[in-house]
């Protein structure tokens, strides 16, 4: 069993290490070709989705280096290892995503004061639909790696990417709404549009980060399983103080498991072992701790202290 979940977590941290391989490779050819089509089309729009694709880069090149370096085992120093670095990689990207929206923001206001001429919308717009083409694929398949290892660095990386195909869209709109009606005005909105996109993705992965680094309780469902697997053993007698947090797509569970007071320590000990494989067999590679108490036990306990 234990052989096994150490062939999951390499395997994980393999797909994590491609996904976000392929993210550099992806982010730093198309700003390329956005580069060029801004400078051939002039269109801000183009150029805010250029700068999106440079925040890119850079982010992706932060998540590769924390899927690197949460991936090492535990050490003395760190005994929880080191998967809440892709929660300060996220908190990173978050940054960096704001940081372009507050740039495309500046450029729109300047673009509504200045205007400019749009010229070769058609091909601003093949080069656009290209892009969305492309950066689909890559969301594909960060998507597959998301569900195989719960990775945040990579979830962060994927709702990014998930945003260009928004502000793709958004521009292949803008440049027809130029072609076609003229309106060159509509290139600096849909810019404006972007940026906001931008500001509001941003907030949302620090929060998911925040959160990460704060120990916050895992979703409910995940809860009432581990409750669940507990009560379905005939020799538990019940299950409190159960506190559960993500090391960086690793859960970490610790609770009370009541057992029968009469029992000597070595049967309550195997018995707990039962418990534990059980929950680990929910969550692969879950590190569990769990504490022996008789059952009917009058204890104060962490349960009865929290707050809502």
């Amino acid at each position: 069993m234990s052989s096994n979940r150490a062939t999951g977590l390499t395997e994980n941290n393999r797909l994590k290490k491609i996904a976000v391989t392929a993210s550099v490779s992806v982010s730093g050819g198309l700003a390329l070709v956005k580069l060029a089509a801004s400078l051939y089309t002039g269109s801000l729009a183009v150029l805010a989705s250029m700068v999106d694709s440079l925040a890119d880069i850079v982010s992706s090149l932060i998540t590769f280096i924390a899927v690197r370096f949460s991936s090492q085992p535990a050490s003395f120093e760190h005994r929880y290892g080191y998967g809440k670095a892709e929660a300060l990689s996220a908190l990173v990207q978050a940054a960096f995503i704001a940081g372009s929206g507050v740039f495309v923001v500046y450029e729109g206001i300047n673009r509504f004061i200045s205007p400019r001429p749009i010229e070769e919308t058609g091909a601003g717009i093949v080069v656009m639909l290209i892009c969305t083409m492309v950066t689909l694929g890559l969301i594909s398949f960060q998507k597959y790696v998301v569900k195989k290892t719960s990775s945040l660095a990579v979830e962060a990386d994927s709702a990014h990417y998930l945003t260009d195909i928004v502000t793709n869209l958004s521009i292949v709109v803008s440049l027809g709404v130029v072609r076609f009606f003229g309106l060159d005005w509509f290139d600096a909105f849909s810019a404006l549009f972007i940026s906001g996109y931008l500001l509001i993705n941003a907030y949302k992965i620090a929060g998911s980060a925040i959160a990460l680094l704060m120990d916050r309780e895992l979703p409910d469902d995940v809860r009432a399983k581990i409750i669940e697997a507990v009560n379905n053993c005939s020799f538990c007698h019940g299950i409190h103080d159960l506190r559960t947090r993500s090391l960086g797509g690793v859960y970490m569970f610790e609770f009370h498991l009541e057992l029968d007071g009469h029992l000597p320590l070595y049967q309550a000990h195997e018995l707990t072992d039962i418990v534990e494989e059980k929950v680990k067999t929910i969550f692969p590679g879950a590190q569990v701790i769990i504490h022996q108490d008789p059952a009917g036990l009058e204890e104060k306990r962490l349960d009865d202290s929290l707050i809502s």
